[in-house]
């Protein structure tokens, strides 16, 4: 089997040859067989001899880890587990804003668009002032600017309700949580 290895990965080892004090990337002096991850593969003999054992290890190491990347498996990464999933956005964030906004009834719940929209909701302990929240979900990557959260509050003047300020800490407290429910279930997931 001939290994033919991609100009990037070409680069990355005459890095890593630099680094480890190589004449050339991945030349050695040996002929002989080489298995990684059950395929064979076969070190044929080169233009430069390695003379020290530990050069000759790490460069073994790296035509491995090379020969690795030249073969049909590709290395899955974790952002893959986000991004695959039947909504248009991140399926973390978008379980943690919905476990957050548990509290107040839904008005509407769109996973393609990742809007979420709470009817107005009343604190029992506060019946004169009450919140609407609506959050965004702006990509499939789990970053904090990825989420938008914004509220309206009213409080009750007689038999009105009449808009009130939120305060800006209000808005950030929400977009904390939301990240944090939305990391925790990353990580659950990832552990299992």
């Amino acid at each position: 089997m001939s290994l033919t290895i991609p100009p990037q990965s070409r680069q990355r080892a005459a890095q890593f040859s630099r680094t480890i004090g190589l004449a050339a990337p991945c030349e050695v002096s040996i002929e002989q067989a080489t298995t990684i991850r059950g395929k064979s593969f076969s070190v044929s003999r080169a233009k430069t001899a390695i003379s020290n054992p530990i050069r000759l290890t790490a460069a073994l190491g790296a035509l491995g880890l090379l020969a690795a990347c030249a073969g049909n498996e590709r290395p899955t990464t974790e952002l893959a587990a986000a991004q695959v999933n039947t909504i248009g956005v991140n399926a973390y964030l978008w379980r943690g804003a919905l476990e957050t906004l548990s509290f107040a009834p839904l008005a509407s719940a769109d996973s393609a668009g990742g809007v979420i929209v709470t009817d107005w909701f009343a604190n029992p302990s506060n019946p004169n002032e009450r919140v609407k929240l609506s959050v965004t979900i702006l990509d499939q990557d789990l970053r904090a600017d990825a989420l938008r959260v914004s509220a309206s509050r009213q409080v009750a003047q007689g038999s009105n309700w009449v808009d009130a300020p939120v305060q800006a800490a209000t808005v950030q407290k929400l977009e904390d949580i939301i990240l944090t429910k939305a990391r925790d279930l990353r990580r659950k997931a990832l552990s299992s």
